[in-house]
Formats: structure tokens, C-alpha cells, sequence
């Protein structure tokens, strides 16, 4: 599937339309910005974005683009996840995500033998300023498929 069909794909998933999530670019699949918007349905009690709703936003991407990125001879799953707030989100907020050649290749070197990887990608969620809010914390876990 061609990233541009994926991107419109994600806009209309349930999760990230009635959350206020939209991938406004996935490029190749190497660069992906998504926006979360401070609505009244994705505030928490305080009045500030929803923590879940600030995980919901970067979930999917370095799986996705790590594993399209790699290509069909290997296996890509989300390990673990956290999440760390840094201050309040009381605005729209933004995370991009980059896929370097480097990080591909040292995933490669890794699991050349067959042996599993488990890498940690980090994605700062930030106001239109720059303020950081929150900063995700995903591991994954990559081996190349077994003949």
C-alpha cells in the first residue's frame, strides 16, 4: 500500500477521527507529522489533552514505517510503550516521526543472523511553539522472517 493511501486510510480509522488525530503527512514512509487538536471531547478533567489520547497519536507509526521501510523478509511487532508528560497540553500539539538509513542498518547488522531486535524509537509530542508536552517511548522488536 502506497503511504499516501495509508495516510488517508489512518484519518478515517475510528480511533484517531473521533480522538482529533490527523496524519497530515506520511512520506514514503521514512517521515510522518500527525496533529492531535485540543477539542472538547479529547480533554481530560483538568481541561488539558488526554493522556491516551497523546499515546493514541504516535502508536502506530514506527511499527508501520519500520516495518514497510524493511520490507517483506522481516517481522516487526511493537514490544513495549511509555509515555512521560512533560507539562500540560493546552493546545494542539504535533510528532513527527523520521526513519533514518542508519537506524535500517544497524536493524539489518542486528538480525542478519537471525537473531531478534529490540530497539527503542523516541517522539517528542510538541506545541506549534515547540513546548514539549509529553515524550513516547516505543520498543520494537524486528527478526527476519524464517525461511
Amino acid at each position: 500500500m502506497k503511504a499516501k493511501a495509508l495516510r488517508r486510510i489512518l484519518n478515517l480509522w475510528p480511533p484517531f477521527l473521533f480522538a482529533g488525530i490527523h496524519v497530515e503527512t506520511l512520506d514514503d514512509y521514512r517521515h510522518a507529522r500527525v496533529k492531535l487538536k485540543l477539542a472538547w471531547y479529547n480533554r481530560n478533567y483538568v481541561r488539558v489533552h488526554f493522556g491516551g489520547s497523546l499515546f493514541s497519536m504516535t502508536d502506530p507509526f514506527w511499527m508501520i514505517m519500520v516495518l514497510k521501510c524493511l520490507g517483506d523478509d522481516y517481522v516487526v511487532w511493537d514490544q513495549a510503550g511509555e509515555i512521560r508528560f512533560v507539562s500540560p497540553g493546552r493546545e494542539d500539539v504535533f510528532a513527527e516521526f523520521h526513519v533514518d538509513d542508519a537506524v535500517l542498518d544497524e536493524i539489518r547488522a542486528a538480525t542478519a543472523g537471525g537473531e531478534k531486535c529490540l530497539r527503542w524509537f523516541e517522539t517528542e509530542v510538541r506545541t506549534a511553539s515547540g513546548e514539549v508536552v509529553a515524550v513516547v517511548r516505543k520498543q520494537l522488536y524486528v527478526r527476519r522472517k524464517r525461511r
